[in-house]
């Protein structure tokens, strides 16, 4: 019963998601699986999943963060400033524009964690001061176009190094692009089967092996789904490779290094945390710092995507970034909460958004559905705290 509850908690996520993109590929007669819509739906929200990235981090903290979207407006701003209008190289000027996300990031930390503000008000000023700021540094005005480089990170594919291969029915496909699904799908299985192991000798439980197989082999046919559409059709976004291996990092950061498990610790019971060692001020600081300077990335994506850094970019991402978190099973109370099911959150409002768009919803229905799926997140989680709780007395 212990194994079967810890799984309903870590996979209700993907067994959601999995159920929400068969019912919109029913509902668009296979239209939303389609190899040039899949590809739509990574690069359009890409910089949703980036902010997701950082604001899970927060979140398990036990803070959160109001201005990551007026953060994407300015640091946009500020590349499109410099290489548009004062012609600096565009690798000087994307590292000039990561700094000033930095430090917007050690400016909100630090009167987080150094001066006791809680997060609410330090980044719900900082949305308002960033904004204008935005305002400012364009002149109210858009500013484009964007050199190439740029555009290509946020609407590029990667070459077709070795060439296409025949799929039979699916027609070609590039062979990079199913090479590295490959090597992608033995990552998730040898990394899943490590931490199995690792569980197992801490006598933690864990799901019945059979289960475990088929939550692999799951995974595994999605990516290498995806991985085959994608290859179909103009071969794999540069963004997608950017969120690969920014996943694949904070991943690892969270589940294997001190600095992640001290975010947890710090989330699931501050006063333990501190007296067991944790530099709470610290972490909190630097979790702040890594949020601005992953909404500078996220900015030059929406940026160079839209080919112009324009006053109201970043408008309500603050809200994606945070439902994705707690609809990938981040807890209102911190301490809980992962990378990918951050992400997977994410990828969830973008299914419903381009779905119920393929069918023509009206944009009322699209906020209705994204609000109820919010809400149900929320519920079950504290469902299961409150099943658990009761279990254990």
């Amino acid at each position: 019963m212990n194994a079967a509850r810890i799984n309903i908690r870590e996979s209700g996520i993907y067994i959601a998601f999995g159920l929400i993109v068969a019912l919109f590929a029913v509902l668009t007669d296979g239209a939303l699986l389609q190899p040039q819509n899949i590809s739509n739906i990574i690069v359009q929200n890409s910089y949703v999943l980036i902010l997701a990235i950082g604001m899970i981090l927060i979140i398990i903290a036990g803070h959160i963060d109001l201005s990551v979207g007026s953060v994407v407006g300015v640091t946009g701003a500020i590349a499109a400033v410099l290489m548009v209008k004062h012609d600096v190289p565009w690798p000087l000027a994307l590292l000039i524009t990561v700094l000033a996300g930095a430090a917007i990031g050690a400016w909100q930390g630090f009167w987080i964690a150094y001066f006791g503000i809680p997060a609410f008000i330090v980044t719900l000023a900082g949305m308002l001061l960033f904004r204008a700021l935005t305002l400012t540094v364009l002149g109210n005005q858009g500013i484009g176009p964007f050199p190439d480089p740029v555009r290509t990170l946020a609407n590029g594919f990667t070459e077709g190094y070795l060439g296409n291969i025949g799929l039979g029915p699916l027609g070609g496909a590039d062979l990079t692009s199913l090479l590295i699904g490959l090597f992608a799908v033995g990552g998730i299985a040898v990394s899943q089967w490590r931490s199995r192991v690792a569980r197992l000798d801490y006598d933690q439980a864990v799901e019945p092996l059979p289960l475990f197989v088929l939550k692999i082999v799951g995974a595994s046919a999605a990516v290498l789904f995806v991985v085959v559409q994608l290859a179909r059709f103009k071969n794999l976004p540069w963004v997608l490779v950017l969120l690969a291996g920014l996943v694949l990092g904070y991943s690892l950061l969270t589940s294997r290094a001190v600095f992640g498990r001290q975010i947890y610790a710090i989330g699931g019971n501050l006063q333990a945390a501190v007296l067991s060692g944790v530099k709470a001020r610290s972490v909190v600081f630097w979790i702040f710092v890594n949020m601005g300077v992953l909404a500078s990335v996220a900015g030059i994506i929406f940026a160079g995507r839209l080919n112009l850094a324009g006053p109201t970019a970043g408008n309500t991402f603050e809200l994606d970034a945070i439902a994705a978190a707690f609809i990938g099973g981040a807890a209102v109370q911190g301490g809980v909460g992962k990378v990918i099911g951050a992400v997977t959150g994410g990828l969830i409002m973008g299914v419903i958004n381009n779905g119920m768009s393929l069918i023509g919803a009206p944009s009322e229905n699209v906020m209705l559905v994204k609000g109820a799926v919010l809400l149900a997140a929320v519920a079950f989680d504290v469902w299961t705290k409150r099943r658990a709780g009761a279990a254990a007395r």
